[in-house]
């Protein structure tokens, strides 16, 4: 316990500031929060003021019994403390181990392990075969990518003109079958036309046929019926058949002044 003390007065600053506790600010945050909340659930459940005439704007003022002063700002403290000067801590040494055991050297001269020009060699070999074969592994594929570039390419190219060529024969055989359609269209209308036509003729000449024979007996028949007839002669027989029938009916009285008939 006193080595702590003597280590915090050691690496302790000469002045220090001093905060409140973490359950000070806890409750205070707490507080604030509170009060954001209420703040909200006030403006909610408040109704909606209509807006500010011109000229004139609005004002929030608290209606409570007691002020209460809204403030986002921690409270702060300041604290100083004098403390007495103390020398500082030497450094720890280093921890050596004991020695433990016996010391044993030994002598190699130069070449007597191995020689580097003749070891590196088999090295070098495998390292630039390697390197050759990959190389040409790698020419090999892009010649490889390039002949297989060109196959697909002549292979789009003709499979275009294929395509452009099944394209043109579709539209010619489309065309031929419209034409055709077209053809048998007209011709079918053409029939329908020369049908129409011998219709009209063979009906006009039965209409003809029947009115020659028609026209005469409907004529005969009007004629008989007294249909038609000469005024003058009509008239003439309705003035005699009445001067009959009066004198038949009624004979006329002879007076001086009868006419003589």
């Amino acid at each position: 316990m006193v080595v702590y003390f003597l280590f915090i007065l050691l690496f302790t600053p000469v002045q220090c500031i001093h905060h409140p506790n973490a359950f000070e600010i806890q409750r205070q945050r707490e507080a604030r929060r509170k009060a954001l909340a209420r703040k909200r659930a006030e403006e909610q459940i408040q109704l909606r003021t209509p807006e500010p005439v011109e000229g004139r704007e609005h004002v929030h003022v608290q209606t409570e019994l007691y002020l209460e002063e809204i403030s986002d700002r921690i409270i702060e403290v300041d604290v100083e403390c004098q403390t007495d000067a103390f020398l500082d801590r030497p450094p720890t040494p280093f921890f050596v181990p004991a020695k433990t055991g016996r010391d044993v050297a030994t002598q190699i001269e130069e070449g007597e392990l191995f020689d580097f020009d003749i070891e590196v060699k088999p090295i070098l070999e495998v390292l630039i075969g390697k390197t050759i074969e990959q190389a040409l592994l790698e020419v090999m594929e892009e010649e490889e990518l390039a002949k297989l570039l060109a196959h697909q390419r002549a292979y789009a190219e003709l499979r275009n003109a294929e395509l452009a060529e099944v394209q043109r024969l579709e539209e010619q055989d489309r065309r031929y079958r419209e034409e055709k359609e077209r053809c048998k269209q007209q011709q079918m209308q053409m029939l329908q036309k020369e049908k129409e036509t011998m219709e009209k003729i063979a009906a006009q000449a039965i209409a003809k046929r029947y009115l020659a024979d028609l026209i005469p007996s409907v004529f005969n028949n009007l004629h008989e019926s007294g249909f038609f007839y000469d005024p003058i002669e009509r008239g003439l027989y309705f003035i005699f058949f009445n001067i009959w029938s009066n004198i038949k009916v009624k004979p006329p009285i002879k007076t001086p002044y009868s006419p003589i008939i």
